[in-house]
């Protein structure tokens, strides 16, 4: 299982599944990031938090906790 946070600068992937559950995956979901949806990661910080994705055509940025509840492939 690959998830958001696993792919390198300059990747795009597509959203298998969201494995977050309650409010943490409608949160998710309101942003954008849904299955089938395709997002190219742009940069990472420094120190790896937080991520910064483009998805849906405008740019986004998510902690590594949640990058890790989107998995990818």
């Amino acid at each position: 299982m690959k998830t958001l946070r696993d792919v390198p600068v300059g990747g795009t992937v597509k959203v298998i599944r969201l494995a977050g559950e309650g409010a943490l995956k409608r949160r998710i979901m309101d942003m954008g990031i849904i299955k089938g949806t395709d997002i190219y990661v742009r940069k990472v910080a420094p120190l790896g938090d937080p991520i910064e994705i483009t998805v849906r055509n405008y740019e986004l940025s998510i902690r590594k906790a949640d990058a890790e509840t989107i998995e990818v492939e």
